[in-house]
């Protein structure tokens, strides 16, 4: 086949099935509400590497807090097997159907870190992280980041089902010379993120909304995903909204002068990711750090970090820090409408990491310990 022909036929192939995406997202009713529904299940999916070690602490501190309505039978814990390296290799997808099927059969997931191949010789499977996005439609990510002695309190909204990691597996190599990959932006994607974010700021008190593109390169992608969120901007005149390239606001996050002035910002899918791992390393590491996933119909809760396999290869996770994890289950446990019992969370986690030192050595405490003084303290 015509090199030309044959990539004129890939391409053609991903346009219809994002115009088919985009078809969904107009029939989409919009977010549930938790309050309304008998019955909340909480599906715990280890993935692999360190992340059933971490995962398993986690899912202790929420099964404390929330021994009540379980026991009533408000909320359901489930668990969730099968999405580790190994199996996703052996069936050849990022997430397998059983799993998914699982999955899908939840409200909230609980997820621990997954490993991608990332070498060229390699399976090409997609990111677990990535398929799950788009199976479930979690559009945003949210990212706190919060450092109250350096004046820090940042909220990041991460666009999560478009951009460059939506099709990152879809690239096409036209010969020995030529490869291309793509990103996607539309309309209804960036305007649900956008609102998502201002409305995040009008019901915390936040100010101030920053747009992060590099609108001044990717004039198509990024300059529509600059003009959709002013456009959503007009509807919060109470908040202000102002927009940065991602190379300066890169620098402006270790800018003591002016980091301090910044509250909520919302970023296309790469920059999100590479941004809020930076803010996390100013917070204390990728390590401290938890995220939200969510989307009108389900959400899920992980860590950022990776699933570390060298300690696994070296016996060492049970060492392994579970604070990231907590973190996610505290944001879990605000999704569902568990407010003060997040706030406990925070406080009991905040004493741990003061309390607990977490080596990842065995001279260390392990996991579990980090997770009993967290209890211990609610």
């Amino acid at each position: 086949m015509d090199k030309l022909q044959r990539a004129s036929e890939h391409f053609a192939k991903i346009v219809e099935e994002q115009l088919a995406r985009v078809e969904r997202m107009k029939q989409d009713p919009g977010p549930v509400d938790y309050e309304k529904m008998d019955k909340i299940i909480i599906g715990c999916c280890g993935g692999d590497g360190i992340g059933p070690a971490i995962t398993t602490e986690a899912e202790r501190v929420l099964q404390f807090v929330l021994k009540d309505e379980v026991a009533s039978g408000k909320i359901e814990f489930r668990q969730i097997q099968g999405l580790t390296i190994e199996n996703r290799i052996a069936m050849n997808k990022a997430i397998p159907d059983d799993v998914l099927d699982a999955i899908k059969a939840c409200d909230i997931i609980l997820k621990g870190p997954t490993t991608t191949p990332s070498k060229g010789d390699g399976p090409n499977i997609e990111s677990a992280n990535v398929a799950m996005r788009r199976e479930l439609d979690l559009f945003a990510n949210v990212r706190p980041v919060n450092v109250p002695e350096l004046g820090i309190d940042w909220t990041f909204y991460r666009e999560n089902t478009e951009g460059e990691y939506v099709l990152g597996s879809r690239g096409i190599h036209i010969d020995e010379d030529v490869a291309f990959d793509f990103r996607v932006i539309t309309t209804q994607g960036v305007k649900r993120i956008a609102r998502a974010a201002f409305e995040f700021a009008r019901k915390n008190g936040k100010k101030r909304v920053a747009i992060i593109t590099k609108a001044n390169i990717l004039k198509k992608t990024d300059g529509k995903f600059l003009e959709l969120c002013y456009e959503v901007a007009k509807e919060y005149p109470e908040i202000e909204a102002d927009d940065w390239f991602v190379d300066i606001i890169s620098a402006n996050l270790i800018n003591e002068k002016v980091r301090g002035g910044f509250e909520v910002f919302v970023l296309p899918n790469l920059y999100g990711d590479i941004i809020t791992d930076e803010a996390a390393q100013i917070q204390g590491g990728v390590g401290t750090a938890g995220s939200a996933n969510v989307g009108n119909r389900y959400a899920m809760f992980e860590a950022i970090h990776g699933s570390a396999p060298r300690m696994v290869e070296t016996g060492r996770a049970q060492y392994a820090n579970p604070a990231s994890m907590i973190k996610a289950a505290e944001l879990l446990l605000r999704h569902i409408g568990y407010k003060k019992k997040a706030d406990c969370v925070i406080k009991a986690l905040s004493i741990a990491n003061e309390t607990v030192q977490m080596t990842g050595r065995s001279d260390g405490a392990t996991g579990a310990a980090f997770a009993d003084c967290v209890i211990n303290n609610l």
